[in-house]
């Protein structure tokens, strides 16, 4: 059974009022007033740098995504840190998701703020607080909840954290890889780690997941052989601990946003035992002019056939504030507004007076806390006052930076909607 949350409390969302705590949107009435007067980005008073997300791209994601995942067999369960968006998880949900996936207890709390009713926690879940809350929580049957473990300490702190817990927590062993993130490094720790989890009351054995990502860094033929190794690994994991598993069915969870074609291709294979894959992309909800353009299986060079690409949903829109020399202009916004650790922004779009205009030749090179550097060629006019459209890298570090992004009409000026997040 797919998740679901609270559709009120998400539509209370937009009677919140608009004030200084959102810098780039002028104050003054409703969220759902404003976005119903249909304001314009440049003329009716917003306060740049702003960073806008576009209807269109956005609601093709979100669809494209759910539909392949369905048509996979898999159950998706998006990876929600990437937004923090109460609305956007209600869509999703509303598109057949199985669980809002996060990756510490207070963005799962944020989840259960607007009755999200399955929560999967994809790291080791040991904080004291974060399991009082948890043991609270789950005194509400409608909710559930799992998590990670790839240690006997982990098994042990959850142990003691949910000793008076009215019913156990449903645990995943996760497999790591030499050099990687967590996980369990081999299938000896894996069995161990199963065990203590199958031995303690308050824990229930679910399967197991992992991360596929950091085995690879490239989609050329070397880095998808590493991604099906480490899902190879994954997957023999899953068969040796299932003699242990205390569900229905064995949950075998992977995924990122790079790979979900091989995360696919492996999960959906053939099993001996009854197995839930479940996928945790999260970065397709916007996409990207970047890091995800470049290796995601719907990106600028797709790897799967009869899927529609995604489509990049961010624009960063900042003011030239000065062209100190020829060639160079620095721009009114930085690393404070836009993301920078996968990639720098890319030139996209040139606003002068009201005409928008595609550029090429545009580079940013660097940026600093509030500036961006735009290097350009000399024989075209950039001037002070106009506005740089930029694609950015990592939607993960884009959405955290804005309590509050604008949604344009496809014109990319007309704000029709505001999504509201929560970091």
């Amino acid at each position: 059974m797919n998740a679901t949350m609270d559709a009120a409390a998400v539509a209370r969302l937009r009677e919140e009022r608009l004030d200084w705590r959102f810098r780039q949107v002028p104050a003054g009435g409703t969220l759902a007033e404003a976005a119903a007067a249909r304001p314009n980005l440049f003329r009716d008073g917003f306060l740049g740098p702003f960073v806008v997300l576009d209807q269109q791209a956005l609601e093709h994601n979100l669809t494209t995504m759910a539909d392949w995942s369905a048509r996979q067999g898999l159950a998706l369960a998006p990876h929600g840190k990437t937004t923090m968006a109460p609305a956007l998880f209600q869509r999703q949900l509303d598109l057949g998701a199985w669980a809002i996936t996060v990756a510490h207890a207070g963005q799962a709390r944020v989840c259960r703020a607007f009755g999200v009713s399955r929560v999967l926690v994809a790291n080791e879940f040991t904080d004291p607080g974060g399991l009082a809350w948890l043991a609270a929580e789950l005194a509400d049957p409608g909710f559930e909840f799992l998590c990670f473990a790839d240690s006997v300490e982990a098994v042990r702190l959850m142990a003691d954290g949910l000793a008076e817990a009215p019913r156990p927590v449903d645990v995943l062993v996760e497999i790591g890889m030499a050099g990687g993130r967590t996980g369990a490094r081999d299938l000896a720790t894996a069995t161990t780690v199963a065990e203590a989890v199958a031995a303690t009351p308050a824990l229930r054995l679910a399967g197991v997941a992992g991360y596929e990502g950091p085995a690879a860094s490239t989609a050329d033929v070397d880095g998808l052989a590493a991604v099906w190794s480490y899902l190879d690994t994954l997957r023999t994991a899953a068969v040796s601990l299932h003699r242990l598993v205390e569900t229905d069915r064995t949950i075998v969870s992977a995924g990122g946003s790079s790979y979900f074609d091989v995360v696919a291709a492996s999960l959906t294979g053939s099993w001996p035992m009854d197995v839930l894959p479940v996928l945790r992309s999260g970065a397709y909800v916007t996409h990207d002019d970047g890091f995800y353009r470049d290796l995601s299986p719907l990106g600028a060079t797709p790897r799967l056939a009869g899927v529609p690409r995604l489509r990049a949903a961010l624009t960063g829109w900042a003011q030239v504030a000065s062209v100190p020399e020829p060639g160079l202009a620095l721009l009114a916004a930085g690393k404070r507004d836009l993301p920078y650790d996968l990639g720098m922004p890319v030139a996209r779009l040139h606003r002068t007076g009201n005409a928008v205009a595609p550029v090429s030749g545009f580079e940013v090179p660097t940026m600093n806390d509030q500036h961006t550097y735009l290097r350009f060629p000399e024989d075209q006019a950039v001037a002070v006052g106009d506005w740089i459209g930029l694609g950015l890298s990592h939607p993960c570090t884009s959405f955290d930076k804005w309590p509050l992004l604008p949604v344009t009409a496809p014109d990319g000026e007309t704000v029709v909607d505001f999504v509201r997040t929560f970091f």
